[in-house]
């Protein structure tokens, strides 16, 4: 039985049909079998060996078929660039041809070809193209430019293209000039000085009087760039917000976005606070209508405006309601309408924003519920008069039994308790009731700062942080400090149990420091808080001038300059330092201390480590003129700072040598970084409170000065050197450790 007939076939498979059909004496054939290749090159099939084929289709009189094979052409130019070379003379040809339409066609196609041999065959064409008499082939060549300047600049200037489309500029056709716009600001983005483009008062007349009879599109690129135009005085920064203003009532909303950006920008300068009122009265109705769009344009809309109220909170003010939650919107949407609410609200609609939120915490989405709690508790810290109201919405939902609105209400409560200190304590005992209800990690934490904060008012603190001492491997739960066993107790937990280095090193930190210095302790641990401001979720003033420039871009979605998601580009210190300089008129609260911006600005790492980036305040009991160090004092220098600690002993140390952070962090643990006789009196008055700390059945060590040590009820008596060195070696309690 003959086997080979089973492998052999007639068929010789669907491109050498189709090479036989390109070849057809018919033109409707041809044709058809064309539209066949490209369905074919759309699903992904490699129809790469048919390029000679489907290239002696170019030279036809049919436009359809032309555009389909300049499309196979772009597709596959790449692949085939020997044979791309044979479509040259029917490129040229094209070029020439009577129709416009096909003109055109002509030059786009070999703008996006991409291929080098065929940049020096392009330029005569182009050159024709960027002076023909037809306005749609001129709009179409000043894109070729831009993707011929991509391609070789050199090329581009030498041959003078570039400016050409600079000249196109003050065209009489308008979709020409937004052409030439657009071209200009792809050259002016890639180029090395960005100097290609830059827009003065003789080109912001033409933009301006080109920018009405622009498609959409094109008044999109128009306005961009004008936003780049920086007006010289408050009279030619009002005259171009006039003839911007109409803008704001186009129905695309990237051309409205796109006016409130060259609005907001000059609005800067002008000194007329009736015109400004007018001007952000104007801008709000076409924001609103964005809200009537799809949910995901709502979603961009909604970015947008976070970033226009914050630099103009006025524009949107009498306009809350907009933004009230609808059942049917998209969670991404609502929490968005949320943060806006909040930097809506003012002592006028308070109560209207209330009764709303308290509404949205009885809907099933959780998250939703959160964030709206949270929401509450934050009017309560913009607004100091509504802070009793908020607290009030807080009980009636903490009464509610709800387990996730209870542990929400009780985090944004201690949130208030630091804006308002002493000033609610009356809710604490209901906070405590709720006690057994809390099962989250942020909740119990906030419960348990409160207790430790107002402890003194409550009577059964030690048993309320008893419940959380239980369960303290499994959970962070502060560490109290109104008991000497309670503490001791948590600290060993945490020092010999517990399996987190976080814990396990902080609880090292506060052991050293309670055994070192008790009076110092109590001056770090139980400080004044300072209090949270109200409203710190927005960009900083330096950023949102920056971010201002980027309105209805993808940037502005983010709330991100564009150099941080962009492939290739970054965004550093350098870049935020020229962003507050550009806009040094507005000064930023949140900057970083003058030396620090100094060696930012210098470049010099050095001297920014040695920097104290969190100084303390002139008021606090740790700082003192004393001269004499302590590990306490070498605590506080590790940022480079030179606060010093009044010692609670009489022993005196050698501090003439120079001293370095790693010495200061070695101190801490009475490492031998510096000569032992300079260090043994530090370390003894270190053993005798710890001796007092740990509870030691020997006679306890005192410091000369009788300290009252927080943490015991029991007095020191002075103690003989031969006593110190049995302490040592007896309790040590970092024996172990070191």
């Amino acid at each position: 039985m003959s086997r080979p007939r089973f492998f052999a076939t007639t068929k010789r498979g669907e491109n050498y049909e189709l090479k036989a059909e390109l070849n057809s004496e018919y033109r409707h054939v041809r044709k058809d079998a064309v539209k066949k290749v490209i369905a074919n090159m759309t699903v992904g099939k490699d129809v790469s060996g048919l390029f000679p084929d489907v290239l002696k289709n170019m030279q036809t009189e049919d436009i359809e078929l032309k555009k389909l094979v300049y499309l196979y052409l772009m597709n596959y130019a790449k692949t085939q660039p020997e044979l791309v070379i044979l479509a040259v003379n029917t490129f040229v040809k094209d070029s020439d041809d009577p129709n416009p339409l096909v003109r055109a066609l002509a030059i786009r196609t070999m703008g996006c070809l991409r291929v080098d041999k065929i940049i020096d065959y392009l330029t005569e064409p182009l050159r024709k193209c960027l002076k023909d008499e037809n306005p749609y082939v001129r709009k179409t060549a000043a894109i070729c430019v831009a993707k011929l300047y991509e391609l070789n600049p050199e090329l581009a200037i030498e041959q003078d293209f570039v400016s050409s489309v600079q000249e196109m500029v003050s065209d009489i056709n308008p979709m020409v000039v937004a052409n030439a716009v657009i071209s200009l600001s792809d050259i002016n983005e890639i180029s090395k000085n960005n100097d290609v483009f830059v827009v003065n008062a003789t080109i912001l007349n033409k933009l301006l009087h080109a920018l009405n009879e622009c498609t959409e599109w094109g008044q999109i690129a128009i306005l961009t760039a004008l936003a780049d135009y920086k007006a010289g005085n408050g009279k030619e920064a009002e005259g171009i917000c006039d003839r911007v203003l109409p803008r704001l009532q186009h129905a695309n909303g990237a051309v409205v976005l796109a006016a409130i950006k060259v609005l907001l920008l000059n609005m800067r300068l002008v000194k007329d606070e009736n015109l400004i009122k007018s001007f952000c009265r104007k801008m709000a109705p076409p924001l609103v209508t964005l809200l009537s769009s799809p949910p995901e344009v709502q979603y961009i809309a909604l970015r947008n405006i976070s970033l226009i109220l914050q630099k103009r909170p006025e524009v949107l003010s009498n306009e809350m309601r907009v933004f009230f939650c609808r059942y049917n919107d998209p969670p991404y949407v609502k929490l968005e309408k949320l943060e806006i609410l909040i930097r809506l609200c003012n002592d006028r609609n308070v109560d209207q924003l209330l009764s709303e939120l308290k509404e949205y915490a009885n809907e099933v989405d959780v998250d939703f519920v959160r964030k709206s709690v949270n929401a509450i508790g934050r009017c309560a810290i913009k607004i100091e008069e509504a802070a009793e109201r908020c607290i009030n919405v807080l009980l009636d939902l903490i009464n509610t039994g709800v387990s996730y609105v209870v542990q929400e209400a009780i985090v944004v409560i201690k949130d208030i308790f630091r804006k308002y200190p002493r000033k609610y304590e009356g809710i604490i005992p209901t906070l405590c009731e709720n006690l057994d209800a809390l099962d989250e990690p942020e909740a119990k934490a906030s419960l348990t700062w409160i207790i430790g904060e107002y402890a003194e008012r409550i009577e059964n603190a030690d048993d309320l942080i008893n419940m959380f001492v239980e369960n303290f491997k499994e959970e962070n739960a502060q560490k109290p400090t109104e008991n000497q066993d309670l503490v001791q107790r948590v600290l060993q937990t945490a020092t010999n149990e517990c399996d987190n280095a976080d814990i396990r090193d902080r609880a090292y930190v506060y052991w050293r420091l309670l055994s070192t210095d008790p009076q110092a302790a109590k001056a770090v641990v139980l400080s004044e808080k300072p209090p949270i401001a109200g409203e710190n979720a927005g960009l900083s003033p330096g950023m949102l001038e920056e971010m201002l420039y980027h309105i209805g871009s993808l940037a502005s979605v983010y709330h991100k300059p564009p150099e941080t998601f962009i492939a290739g580009r970054k965004y550093g210190a350098d870049s935020v330092s020229k962003c507050v300089a550009s806009h040094h008129d507005e000064e930023d609260e949140t900057a970083p201390p003058p030396q620090i911006q100094a060696a930012i600005k210098n470049n010099d790492l050095g001297n920014l480590l040695d920097l104290d980036w969190d100084e303390p305040s002139a008021s606090s009991p740790i700082v003192t003129e004393n001269p004499q160090s302590n590990p306490m004092s070498d605590l506080l220098s590790i940022g480079g700072g030179d606060s010093n600690s009044n010692s609670n002993n009489n022993n005196t140390i050698n501090n003439n040598a120079p001293k370095s952070n790693v010495d200061d962090i070695l101190s801490l643990f009475n490492a031998p970084s510096q000569p032992q006789q300079q260090q043994q009196p530090q370390q003894q008055n270190a053993l005798m409170m710890a001796g007092d700390l740990f509870g030691s059945t020997s006679p306890a060590p005192t410091l000369p000065s009788q300290t009252q040590s927080p943490l015991s009820s029991t007095t020191l008596s002075p103690s003989s050197p031969a006593q110190q060195q049995q302490q040592q070696q007896q309790h040590d309690p970092f024996a172990d450790l070191l």
